[in-house]
């Protein structure tokens, strides 16, 4: 069958099939409508605040303890001894509560702009590395793959094992900076402290 035949028939039905969609008008709809308006008899119900229960506010709970970062490596830990006999941290002798500066004096907006400062910069500092680490572990890879040598590739494919190690290990800890950070956010949003005090 030729072209100009097959075509022919195609538009034929395509028209045959869009007739009868036309041929409906806006004002045809609109009384249909209309008409299956009148036939229902009630309308939905309309939920006003009459109609929910009295809910107790939520009781107060108390404040979340405040996120601790985990100590630098480059910093020496303390004998287990010196740990079991110190003070916890945040509290002085008389067991007053304390901030990390070692002072009595309440949380204020120094305080929280340092706080979220540090552990925004910790954030930042730990991305920072994850980029880096992944532009060495692709380098490593073009080279693992170009090279002949197979001593050369073992000495590659152990480098990049090891950074991708690394690398998961800072995807770990970029997680816990971020729950570190929101955990702080709400620790403040409890302690009513300003969104503003935060930025």
């Amino acid at each position: 069958m030729p072209l100009w035949k097959s075509s022919g028939i195609a538009l034929l039905g395509l028209i045959v099939t869009a007739a009868p969609t036309v041929g409906q008008s806006l004002a045809d709809v609109a009384r249909k409508e209309a008409d299956r308006r009148k036939t229902i008899k009630e309308g939905g119900k309309v939920y006003t605040n009459k109609d929910l229960p009295n809910v107790p506010p939520p009781a107060s709970s108390a404040p979340a303890t405040p996120t601790v970062a985990a100590p630098d490596q480059d910093k020496p830990a303390q004998s287990e001894k010196a740990a079991q006999t110190a003070e916890p941290a945040g509290q002085e002798a008389g067991g007053k509560d304390t901030d990390k500066l070692g002072s009595t004096k309440s949380k204020d907006r120094e305080y929280w702009g340092k706080r979220m400062k540090e552990l925004r910069d910790h954030l930042d500092r730990d991305q920072t590395l994850a980029d880096a680490l992944q532009s060495r572990i692709n380098a490593l890879t073009t080279d693992f793959v170009n090279r002949d040598d197979p001593a050369k590739r073992a000495q590659i494919g152990t480098d990049r094992d090891k950074a991708l190690a690394e690398l998961d290990r800072l995807k770990k800890q970029i997680v816990d900076d971020k729950r570190a950070i929101a955990d702080s956010e709400e620790e403040a949003r409890r302690s009513g402290v300003p969104p503003g005090w935060l930025r």
